[in-house]
């Protein structure tokens, strides 16, 4: 059912709804497709066989994919490569030239006035006792005094 070349319908997975094409038979289940979709192994459960067959090679590249489905009109966008680090942009020439003349137009830094270092100095604060209270007064006068041993 699904040979090599099969034009196929994706049916479930973030690519569904697209058209692809069988391009390896891996095993009962899972073949690799490309088109529309990402190239990639795919359950024959999530594919819904077309009544077209291409005739191309096992193990075809992307770009040859994409010129057999624009033979039979079915558009492909292009892939885009993303780099690990992120896409890098060239700044346009004029944009370059105003950052060299922001650059070029601030004046050198002042060198910054060195005051002299004190020593650190632990800071002296006043201790103040803590009031009393009369109830404690009271229980140490109360306090019964030790019994006294006479001698004989």
């Amino acid at each position: 059912m699904f040979k090599i070349g099969r034009l196929c319908l994706k049916i479930a997975g973030r690519d569904a709804g697209l058209k692809c094409i069988v391009i390896d038979k891996i095993d009962d289940n899972y073949v690799l497709i490309d088109g529309q979709t990402r190239r990639r192994k795919c359950n024959v459960k999530h594919l819904e066989p077309l009544d077209k067959v291409l005739k191309i090679k096992k193990g075809l590249s992307h770009e040859d994919v994409v010129k057999e489905l624009k033979k039979e009109n079915i558009e492909v966008e292009a892939k885009v490569k993303r780099n690990k680090r992120g896409p890098r942009t060239e700044e346009k020439p004029a944009v370059k030239e105003a950052v060299k003349q922001k650059t070029e137009e601030k004046p050198a830094a002042k060198p910054k006035k060195v005051k002299a270092e004190k020593k650190a100095e632990p800071k002296r604060t006043a201790v103040k006792k803590a009031p009393v209270k009369k109830a404690v007064k009271e229980k140490v006068s109360k306090a019964k005094p030790k019994a006294k041993t006479t001698k004989k």
